[in-house]
């Protein structure tokens, strides 16, 4: 099964290869939005991807654009086997000034499920087997509100996780709210709150992840950040607390390609001992 849905989303790449190109709805978003042309441009140039840290952007796509984010994660947890989560792919389509679809499908194998990609359903393998499965993720983002002096940049994500292999049957919604502040010399502040819901064996309980983010460009293509996020249970009959540093960074390869890795080592004692991913991100 979880074949016929890597085939789906990769026809649904191939169709958005085919759409027309975005300048005209470019064109038509500069124009509504009231930005000055060199607001704008710096816009275009400047697009980021979702999987470059555990906090999202606080961007939606522009309008006619598609964004492909690829990723492997590999975590060495604590208690039980080291988890392996591939190829952690989103598609993201703009649709309108605000608004973007979001599609994706991953796949994970080994005694923990992914707590270090906000883009991948929360944790939910056990972690006392060797356990596979996959997940197809389809949801949008919509942007809440532009920067104008203390108002932040901010964005909603709405999500649904579907098994398409494996023992879990159900369906995990989740949400996340992501907000910052550019600062001076280009570096920004961001932070987001995730929630999403769990069940383990029968258990169902509520997943908290919140983060904070600090991005440093050093020039044109590269940018470094650090980062803390968590990941808490709430309703759990075995309570969990995550909690991890993570420093990392990207570089731009070509303008509408980015190649990024990041890391991290977990500060609770529930956490994984360390964790690694990398990934890119492609703009046509």
């Amino acid at each position: 099964m979880h074949r016929l849905w890597a085939m789906a989303i990769l026809l649904a790449i191939g169709l958005a290869s085919l759409s027309p190109r975005a300048a005209p709805a470019q064109q038509e978003y500069w124009q509504q939005s009231q930005w000055s042309p060199e607001e704008f441009k710096r816009l275009v140039d400047e697009w980021e991807t979702d999987r470059d840290a555990f906090t999202p952007s606080t961007r939606t796509v522009l309008p006619g654009q598609t964004v492909v984010e690829w990723s492997y994660s590999y975590i060495d947890n604590r208690y039980g086997f080291d988890t392996h989560s591939l190829p952690e792919t989103l598609v993201r389509f703009g649709i309108t000034p605000r608004l973007e679809l979001r599609l994706g499908w991953n796949y994970e194998v080994g005694g923990g499920g992914n707590v270090v990609s906000a883009n991948e359903g929360s944790e939910g393998l056990d972690g006392l087997v060797l356990a596979r499965e996959s997940r197809m993720l389809y949801g949008l983002k919509y942007e809440l509100s532009r920067q104008r002096g203390w108002i932040p940049q901010s964005s909603v994500i709405l999500e649904g996780f579907t098994p398409t292999s494996g023992e879990v049957t159900g369906t995990q919604p989740a949400a996340t709210y992501v907000f910052g502040w550019e600062l001076p010399k280009s570096w920004r502040l961001d932070a987001a709150m995730r929630y999403s819901t769990g069940n383990i064996l029968g258990d169902s309980f509520n997943h908290w992840g919140p983060s904070v983010v600090l991005r440093m460009p050093l020039n044109e293509r590269w940018q470094l950040h650090a980062e803390y996020f968590g990941v808490f249970t709430q309703g759990e009959e075995m309570r969990a607390s995550r909690a991890f540093f993570s420093p990392g960074g990207h570089v731009m390869l070509t303008p509408n390609l980015e190649l990024g890795l990041r890391m991290g080592w977990g500060i609770s004692a529930d956490s994984a001992n360390y964790f690694t991913n990398v990934g890119f991100g492609w703009r046509y």
